[in-house]
Formats: C-alpha cells, sequence, structure tokens
C-alpha cells in the first residue's frame, strides 16, 4: 500500500478531468444542453486548471 503524507498526486485531477469530459459527453448525447451538462463542463475544466496548476506551479 502507498502512502500519500498529504499530498494529493497531480495524476488523479488528470484522471478526474477525462472522467468529467466523458460523462459531459455522454448527458449532452442524452439530454443536449441542459443544467447538469454545463455543471459536468464547468467541473471538467476546474480539474484541468486544477492539473496545470499542479504540474507548473507545483
Amino acid at each position: 500500500m502507498t502512502y500519500v503524507d498529504g499530498e494529493i498526486p497531480a495524476i488523479f485531477f488528470l484522471i478526474t478531468f477525462f472522467g468529467f469530459i466523458f460523462l459531459s459527453i455522454i448527458q449532452y448525447k442524452n439530454t443536449g444542453k441542459s443544467l447538469e451538462t454545463i455543471f459536468l463542463s464547468i467541473l471538467a475544466a476546474l480539474f484541468l486548471i486544477s492539473y496545470l496548476g499542479l504540474v507548473i506551479y507545483g
């Protein structure tokens, strides 16, 4: 078992970003442009910005 010691690896943010993108695409195909689709897209953008911030400034 690996221990992180309170630090979140940047790759978790990248994996979560791809997950939110995948969910956004599925949601958009099923319901079109809805509040949930916009919310998932905003979350994806937030996690991408977090990943880039950790990679560049971390």
